[in-house]
Order: structure tokens, then sequence, then C-alpha cells
């Protein structure tokens, strides 16, 4: 069994045009999510999809494995089926899809959804993390919000505030979802099968796509983890954290 972390990375990213190849660290931010996932215990490889050659031509600077995917899939996990097929993986590999714009995602959180997806039921094909969101930080339509189950099954994501604290108590816990999913490729290749829903298409959600057509996804929550980086701030304050680690 090949456990490989693919991470998908765009160049024409609509928020942050050239996301992957911003560099005020010294450090390519997709040379920085390389590297975080690579310390994960479990890997035997981790491998950047992207559809530029640009992000190609960077990955081959820091020693990246990178695969050239077509330019038009429609989400990028549509993309790293592309590169399972490429791979020639068997439907019982596992993939962990980990977003180009997390890289401060912990480790050991990663090896959490690799075992995860070595024993998952039937009933739940993905897995996700979640974490808890401060109540003023779930309008923000970049912060993915998740409700779930006392089981852990996912019930919607949502970029809007979900749910909704009609009375205002201010008693209700908003989670923030991850960008990182578990997986077998076996499943990956009848999720892109499926044709894109309502609801993914509105929310730009590619994992309401299970949802909406009956897969389950197993939401494990953790206690605290940075947001991805979607805006020009949210970058800044990236490299703001790693320079007061890293400035002698």
């Amino acid at each position: 069994m090949t456990v490989i972390a693919v991470v998908p990375a765009r160049y024409a990213s609509q928020r942050l045009p050239g996301k992957p190849l911003l560099k005020e660290t010294g450090k390519y931010l997709i040379q920085h999510v390389v590297e975080q996932v690579g310390k994960t215990k479990g890997l035997d490889d981790v491998i950047v999809a992207t559809d530029d050659q640009r992000i190609m031509d960077a990955c081959k600077c820091f020693g990246a494995h990178a695969i050239l995917t077509r330019a038009d899939h429609p989400t990028g996990t549509d993309r790293i089926a592309e590169v399972a097929e490429k791979l020639w993986l068997s439907d019982t590999d596992i993939i962990i899809n980990v977003q180009g714009d997390e890289p401060e995602i912990p480790p050991p959180y990663i090896a959490e959804l690799v075992n995860l997806a070595k024993d998952a039921p039937t009933d739940f094909p993905m897995a996700t993390l979640a974490t808890p969101l401060p109540a003023d930080r779930a309008d923000d339509p970049n912060r993915v919000k998740v409700i779930f189950s006392p089981s852990g099954r996912a019930l919607y994501f949502s970029r809007a505030r979900i749910p909704f604290d009609r009375d205002r108590t201010g008693q209700v816990q908003y989670f923030l979802h991850l960008g990182i999913y578990s997986y077998r490729a076996g499943f990956l290749r009848r999720f892109i099968a499926l044709p894109q829903a309502p609801a993914e298409k509105a929310e730009k959600l590619e994992q309401l796509r299970a949802l909406e057509h009956g897969y389950g996804i197993l939401v494990v929550t953790v206690p605290t983890a940075h947001a991805g980086i979607d805006t020009p701030a949210d970058y800044a304050a990236f490299v703001q954290r790693w320079k007061m680690i890293h400035t002698p």
C-alpha cells in the first residue's frame, strides 16, 4: 500500500494571484507547504500537482517532486485525480490532499488522517480536520466553517456563519475547516465521476460534492491550527510568525 500526499497548487488564485510563488520569507510559499508536509511520518512521497510551468520551475529549484496537470480541472481534488492516474495508484493506495496554502499544518495532524484512512469504515470514504473558531471570525467567507454530528459525520460546509445563532445566545461553538483530506485512490476515481452539485458550485467547496451525492465525510477535531492563506493579510501574518521564529 502506497501513502502519498498531494499538494494542488494553482497560480491563478482569484483572491491572491501567484500565491504559491510568494517569497517574502526567502522561500516560496509552496516550498513551506512541501517541507512541512514532508515532516510527516509514514508518507512515501509528497507531490505538487500544478497546471503552471512557473510553479513547476520553482519546485525544481528546491527539489520537490511536481507533476504538470491539465489546466481545465474545476477543483484541486480533480487535479489530484489526474496525478493518481499518472502514478498508476491502486484503489487501496491512500492519498492525503493538503491544500497549497497550508504552510503551518502540523505533521501529527496529517499522520492522524493517514491512520484514519487506513481504518476508515465504508460509510466514511473521506476524512478531514476542524478546529474551534472564535465567533468574531465566523463571518469571514475565506474561513470555511463545518458542522458535524456527535459521531463526527459532516453535515455541511459553508463560507457563511453556520450554525446560525438565531436567538443570539452567544453560546454557539463554530468550527474552522482545515484544508486537508484523506481518501483512497479508488474513492477518488468515483468522486471525480460525480457531477458537480449545486451547493458545490455556489460555495466553491468541492467537499460538498461528496455530501450531496450521499458520501460520508468524517470530521476529526484538533485543538488549534492556523487557517490557510487566502488573502494578502493572511500571508503577511504568516510571514510575521515565520520571522519571529527564524530571525536570530
